[in-house]
Formats: C-alpha cells, structure tokens, sequence
C-alpha cells in the first residue's frame, strides 16, 4: 500500500498512540454543570493523560479508598473546589468515572461509595 501525506504527518503517528476517554454517563451531566474554566482544565487534563502523561500533585492525586489505581483530578477556582476520580491502567483507555463539587476538607465517604460503584459499573461492562 502506497503511503499517504496522513500517514507521514507527525500529528498522525502521535493521534494513533492516544488512548480513548471512557465516561460514565453520569459524569457527562455532572461536569456541563462546572464553570467554564474548569471543564477546561479538566479537559486539559484528560487529554494528557490520554497521551500517556503521568500526572502528579497538586493535580492529581492517588485515591487508594475508591480502588487500586484510582486517582482524582483536583482543580480550584474562585467557586470552589471539583474533583474527578478516574483509573488509566488499561492500555486503551482512561476510565472517567466520577466528579463532583467538593466542600470539606476531606472527600465525604459518599462521594468515595458512588465512586466505587461507578468503577465497578465500568470494569464489569468493559470485561
């Protein structure tokens, strides 16, 4: 097969190594109602992580009490605090799977119960 001008573009060899971001339904509807600047940053960040970039704090952080390899997107702005839990061990993908609006200094034990559940919701439909 004869090579194409897509083929040889640098923008193609670096968009075939990019995993896909799965969401669960319900984040969809929980982030369109973030501030713009926010959605943002969260975008921002999904998209390096769907190229592979290992994010660290103050960023993200490991969130070990959802699950083994669960991390969470951590942005502030000027109306608070919001927080995305999601899991990138899989070669094809990063799971999106929870977010919310955080309110105390420490992640409610509901939030962390919905996540666990979202996670498990995910894994059993992608085996």
């Amino acid at each position: 097969m004869k090579p194409t001008n897509l083929t040889k573009c640098p923008k193609y060899e670096t968009l075939k190594k990019i995993k896909a971001a799965e969401f669960h339904p319900k984040v969809k509807d929980i982030v369109s109602a973030f501030p713009v600047e926010v959605k943002r940053a969260l975008g921002k960040a999904i998209f390096d992580l769907q190229k592979g970039a290992k994010l660290r704090m103050p960023l993200s952080k490991p969130m070990a009490s959802v699950g083994a390899g669960v991390e969470e997107l951590r942005i502030k702005d000027a109306s608070g605090a919001y927080r995305v839990f999601y899991l990138a061990r899989f070669a094809d993908s990063i799971l999106v799977f929870h977010a919310f609006q955080k309110k105390t200094e420490k992640t409610p034990s509901a939030e962390i119960r919905t996540g666990q559940k979202r996670l498990k919701e995910m894994i059993s439909e992608k085996s």
